[in-house]
């Protein structure tokens, strides 16, 4: 369980890696949207990503 934990949080990294290795204009221009949206906006992106998360690992199972 450990190891898949480590490799879930290594995977996890690359991924969040991607965007300002491969496009910093973009990435920072997507911060720059964020910083403007509301907290109730962010909850929601926050909710959304959750529950796509959650719907992949139990795909995944």
């Amino acid at each position: 369980m450990g190891d898949l934990l480590l490799g879930a949080f290594g995977l996890m990294l690359v991924m969040e890696g991607l965007m300002p290795f491969l496009s910093p204009r973009g990435w920072r221009a997507m911060f720059e949207r964020a910083l403007a949206m509301s907290d109730g906006q962010i909850r929601f992106v926050g909710l959304v990503s959750i529950a796509a998360g959650l719907g992949l690992l139990v795909l995944w199972r």
